[in-house]
Protein backbone atom coordinates (compact mmCIF):
# COMPACT_ATOMS: atom_id res chain seq x y z
CA UNK A 1 0.00 0.00 0.00
CA UNK A 2 1.43 3.33 -0.93
CA UNK A 3 1.25 6.30 1.90
CA UNK A 4 -0.32 9.21 0.56
CA UNK A 5 0.50 12.34 2.49
CA UNK A 6 1.78 15.61 1.33
CA UNK A 7 1.93 17.43 -2.06
CA UNK A 8 2.53 15.16 -5.02
CA UNK A 9 1.57 11.92 -2.54
CA UNK A 10 -0.20 10.66 -5.77
CA UNK A 11 2.23 10.74 -8.59
CA UNK A 12 5.30 8.43 -8.70
CA UNK A 13 8.34 9.28 -6.79
CA UNK A 14 9.82 12.79 -7.57
CA UNK A 15 13.17 12.27 -9.26
CA UNK A 16 16.04 14.27 -7.75
CA UNK A 17 15.94 16.99 -10.57
CA UNK A 18 12.05 17.31 -9.99
CA UNK A 19 12.74 17.18 -5.88
CA UNK A 20 14.95 20.35 -6.76
CA UNK A 21 12.94 22.55 -8.77
CA UNK A 22 10.23 22.12 -5.73
CA UNK A 23 13.04 23.53 -3.13
CA UNK A 24 14.21 25.91 -6.09
CA UNK A 25 10.31 27.37 -6.09
CA UNK A 26 10.28 27.23 -1.76
CA UNK A 27 13.53 29.62 -1.39
CA UNK A 28 12.26 31.64 -4.35
CA UNK A 29 8.95 32.45 -1.97
CA UNK A 30 11.47 32.57 1.15
CA UNK A 31 10.08 29.67 3.11
CA UNK A 32 11.99 27.71 5.35
CA UNK A 33 12.80 23.72 4.87
CA UNK A 34 12.89 21.09 6.78
CA UNK A 35 13.77 17.38 6.59
CA UNK A 36 11.70 14.89 9.02
CA UNK A 37 11.52 11.12 8.89
CA UNK A 38 9.62 8.23 10.52
CA UNK A 39 8.81 4.87 10.88
CA UNK A 40 4.91 5.42 11.91
CA UNK A 41 3.51 7.39 9.06
CA UNK A 42 -0.12 7.62 10.06
CA UNK A 43 -1.99 10.41 9.08
CA UNK A 44 -2.71 11.54 12.63
CA UNK A 45 1.10 11.21 13.50
CA UNK A 46 1.90 14.84 12.58
CA UNK A 47 5.25 15.52 14.51
CA UNK A 48 7.52 13.39 12.99
CA UNK A 49 11.57 13.39 14.07
CA UNK A 50 13.59 16.43 12.87
CA UNK A 51 16.91 15.55 10.65
CA UNK A 52 19.38 18.65 11.45
CA UNK A 53 17.43 22.47 12.38
CA UNK A 54 15.29 23.56 9.60
CA UNK A 55 16.96 25.53 7.08
CA UNK A 56 15.75 29.44 7.45
CA UNK A 57 18.62 31.18 5.48
CA UNK A 58 20.01 28.45 3.00
CA UNK A 59 19.45 30.15 -0.22
CA UNK A 60 20.65 27.13 -2.65
CA UNK A 61 18.74 23.78 -3.61
CA UNK A 62 21.52 22.08 -4.08
CA UNK A 63 22.76 22.32 -0.15
CA UNK A 64 18.94 21.30 0.87
CA UNK A 65 18.88 18.08 -1.82
CA UNK A 66 22.63 17.65 0.10
CA UNK A 67 21.29 17.04 3.32
CA UNK A 68 18.19 14.91 1.75
CA UNK A 69 20.70 12.45 0.46
CA UNK A 70 22.78 12.32 3.93
CA UNK A 71 19.05 11.89 6.01
CA UNK A 72 18.43 8.76 2.88
CA UNK A 73 21.57 7.28 3.79
CA UNK A 74 20.85 7.40 7.74
CA UNK A 75 17.55 6.07 7.47
CA UNK A 76 17.04 4.33 4.33
CA UNK A 77 14.12 2.10 5.04
CA UNK A 78 12.33 5.25 6.80
CA UNK A 79 9.91 7.82 5.66
CA UNK A 80 11.36 11.38 4.84
CA UNK A 81 9.47 14.41 4.15
CA UNK A 82 10.44 18.08 3.23
CA UNK A 83 8.25 20.41 4.54
CA UNK A 84 8.10 24.27 3.71
CA UNK A 85 7.40 26.56 6.41
CA UNK A 86 6.16 30.03 5.68
CA UNK A 87 6.92 32.79 9.07
CA UNK A 88 5.05 35.60 7.28
CA UNK A 89 3.04 37.18 9.77
CA UNK A 90 -0.27 35.67 9.82
CA UNK A 91 0.41 32.30 8.19
CA UNK A 92 3.52 31.10 10.19
CA UNK A 93 2.69 27.75 8.94
CA UNK A 94 3.84 25.00 7.01
CA UNK A 95 2.90 25.49 3.47
CA UNK A 96 4.10 22.78 1.41
CA UNK A 97 5.20 19.31 2.21
CA UNK A 98 6.41 16.01 0.34
CA UNK A 99 7.77 12.76 0.85
CA UNK A 100 11.13 11.67 -0.24
CA UNK A 101 12.11 8.60 0.77
CA UNK A 102 9.50 5.77 1.38
CA UNK A 103 10.59 2.26 2.89
CA UNK A 104 11.05 -0.72 0.27
CA UNK A 105 8.01 -2.53 1.79
CA UNK A 106 4.40 -0.39 2.60
CA UNK A 107 2.63 -2.96 4.78
CA UNK A 108 -0.36 -0.55 5.00
CA UNK A 109 -2.78 -0.35 7.06
CA UNK A 110 -5.92 -1.78 9.15
CA UNK A 111 -9.26 -0.71 9.53
CA UNK A 112 -10.74 -1.02 14.08
CA UNK A 113 -14.51 -0.84 14.30
CA UNK A 114 -15.55 -0.30 18.00
CA UNK A 115 -18.56 -0.19 19.25
CA UNK A 116 -19.84 2.49 21.93
CA UNK A 117 -22.47 3.50 24.10
CA UNK A 118 -25.89 4.29 22.15
CA UNK A 119 -25.38 2.02 19.40
CA UNK A 120 -22.45 4.26 17.82
CA UNK A 121 -19.89 2.73 16.35
CA UNK A 122 -16.09 4.25 15.63
CA UNK A 123 -13.98 3.64 12.97
CA UNK A 124 -10.23 4.33 13.49
CA UNK A 125 -6.59 3.00 11.88
CA UNK A 126 -3.48 1.48 12.31
CA UNK A 127 -0.89 0.88 10.81
CA UNK A 128 0.27 -2.85 10.42
CA UNK A 129 4.15 -1.83 11.23
CA UNK A 130 3.47 -0.37 14.44
CA UNK A 131 1.47 -3.01 15.53
CA UNK A 132 4.04 -5.58 13.89
CA UNK A 133 7.41 -4.29 15.83
CA UNK A 134 8.47 -1.89 18.11
CA UNK A 135 9.66 1.44 17.10
CA UNK A 136 12.86 1.88 15.11
CA UNK A 137 12.71 -1.73 14.30
CA UNK A 138 9.41 -1.20 11.84
CA UNK A 139 11.25 -1.51 8.62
Amino acid sequence: MRITQGTFSFLPDLTDAQISKQLEYCLDKGWAIGIEYTDDPHPRNTFWEMYGNPMFDIKDAAGVLMEINACRKTFPQQYIRVTAFDSTHGTESVVMSFIVNRPANEPGFRLIRSEEPGRTIRYSIESYAVQAKPEGARY
